[in-house]
């Protein structure tokens, strides 16, 4: 079965081929479709161009987590961790926080 709004997002990226939400969206429909290598790979190109894009963060590194990659996790959620305190965002710098929590990787987290 093909996934119709896969496709539809696609096409959309080809008339607007930087649209951070566009890109997110496709990644997460690779994921759905069991594709969590391209997933993996479209989030980190949304993140190389759109460093604000904050649930980016959270999302890559919950894939990379499934993928086994704990230490590459780590390092996306500190980096979202970093831009959500630029910003003040202070949900998305809880959930990543938790996230680090979860992996023991804590330790060096700050709290304002």
């Amino acid at each position: 079965m093909t996934n119709e709004r896969l496709k539809l997002i696609k096409e959309m990226l080809e008339t607007n081929p930087d649209d951070s939400f566009l890109k997110y969206a496709a990644a997460l429909e690779y994921e759905k479709d069991g594709n969590r290598k391209q997933a993996i790979v479209t989030i980190r190109d949304l993140l190389a161009n759109d460093a604000n894009y904050l649930g980016a963060y959270y999302k890559l590194g919950r894939l990379l987590e499934e993928e086994g990659k704990e230490k590459e996790a780590i390092k996306i959620y500190r980096q979202g961790l970093e831009v959500s305190k630029k910003i003040s965002d202070l949900k998305t710098e809880g959930e990543l926080t938790e996230a680090l929590m979860l992996l023991g990787a804590d330790d060096d987290i700050t709290w304002a």
